[in-house]
């Protein structure tokens, strides 16, 4: 593990993205729990990248629902219903991650789901540049309908303890602590769990951030 500051840590990643070298757009996966950290961390690496002169593409699981009246057939609550039922990843791949991989037109879409106004959109059909960089953030991005999609793929770890309480401070303008503490001690907390204890996702990344302390970040290196 190596320790740095944020900025070492962006820098790196971004070192990371530029070593890879594929024919198609470089797809690259920032996995993680809720509230870890992740939307911040792609936000930051895709300015860098930008910086560098590379075509970002920046899209996000959440992007990819299902509608909410499809999402919930086993309970609000369920954590089984938010790893199973909750993403689209068929359109996902469709749409995005396979038309960006080996074989693909480049021609994509980046979305398919408004989740402030819970419709279905269809957004324009974009092409991008053969060295566009895809930064994608999102939970359970290892799963087995997704792990082979990407060309990196960057784990944020944080004790899913951190992740309640940063959930109440992020969520306080629209729901209560009580709200907030059950939805994630009910359904997104052992989500996670199932999901560590099914995929093992830190066993197939390539770098982990641990992001206890956002300003000081630990950087690690899996070796497969």
């Amino acid at each position: 593990m190596d320790h740095g500051t944020r900025n070492d840590v962006l820098g790196r990643l971004a070192e990371a993205v530029g070593s890879i070298t594929v024919a198609h757009p470089t797809r690259v996966a920032i996995d993680g729990p809720p509230a870890a950290g992740k939307t911040t961390l792609a936000d930051e690496l895709a300015v860098i990248l930008r910086d560098q002169g590379r075509d970002v593409i920046r899209a996000t699981i959440d992007d990819f629902l299902f509608p909410r009246a499809q999402r919930y057939p086993r309970g609000e609550y369920s954590a089984e219903g938010c790893y199973f039922d909750t993403h689209d990843h068929d359109s996902l791949t469709r749409v995005l991650l396979d038309p960006l991989g080996p074989g693909g037109d480049r021609s994509f879409q980046h979305a398919v789901y408004d989740r402030t106004a819970d419709t279905v959109l269809s957004p324009p059909v974009t092409t991008a540049t053969a060295n566009a960089v895809l930064v994608f953030d999102g939970v359970f991005l290892m799963r087995p309908e997704l792990i082979d999609r990407w060309d990196l793929r960057i784990f944020v770890s944080t004790a899913l303890e951190k992740t309640v309480d940063r959930a109440v401070i992020r969520e306080r303008r629209v729901s209560s602590r009580a709200e907030v503490e059950r939805r994630w001690r009910e359904r997104y907390i052992p989500s996670q769990q199932f999901y560590f204890a099914t995929v093992r996702p830190t066993d197939h990344v390539d770098i982990i951030v641990h992001n206890d302390e956002p300003q000081e970040p630990v950087w690690e290196i899996r070796t497969k």
